[in-house]
């Protein structure tokens, strides 16, 4: 049973307008592969900087498929340098584990008690079949802040950007 309950992983000293970043990779990543990245996050984060000065900075992976990179800025803001460094980051987790995590294109919803992904060009298609529905998790991977990652990440379809894009959901809620 895929446990959806992830918000007391994430810091509570963290304030609830922190910059989040979320990205989805191409597959699972296999245990061995999961703790390798875990450390590579961890070193990233300890020496994290924006113009010298150290990030408050989070970053974990979630459901063995998202990292999910969080930025509290009340006392120091992430500038476009510091935001470069966590793209080369994520660059880097590509190449180490022949995987991608910048395929906006791609989806994750809730299937079956499983995290399946379906290509944005076949999601009308699963609408119709029945295997995407109106109260199908669907993983809204562009949340802003702390707070909406807490309340806004995981949303039933019906509830997310994706119910005005295709009418056939209209017709199921």
């Amino acid at each position: 049973m895929l446990n959806l309950q992830y918000t007391h992983l994430l810091p509570k000293d963290f304030h609830a307008a922190s910059r989040v970043w979320i990205y989805q990779s191409s597959r699972v990543l296999m245990q061995g592969e999961a703790l390798e990245l875990e450390t590579m996050l961890q070193e990233f984060v300890a020496g994290w900087n924006s113009h010298g000065a150290p990030v408050k900075g989070f970053a974990t992976l979630l459901f063995g498929q998202f990292i999910i990179l969080m930025a509290d800025e009340s006392q120091a803001g992430v500038s476009g340098c510091s935001t470069d460094s966590s793209v080369r980051l994520i660059k880097e987790v590509e190449a180490r584990f022949s995987i991608s995590f910048f395929d906006r294109q791609t989806l994750a919803f809730v299937v079956q008690n499983e995290v399946q992904l379906i290509p944005l060009s076949q999601v009308d298609y699963a609408i119709n079949q029945g295997f995407v529905q109106a109260d199908t998790i669907y993983f809204n991977n562009i949340v802003p802040s702390k707070e909406a990652l807490e309340t806004e990440w995981l949303v039933p379809v019906k509830d997310s950007w994706l119910a005005k894009r295709f009418p056939a959901l209209k017709t199921m809620a």
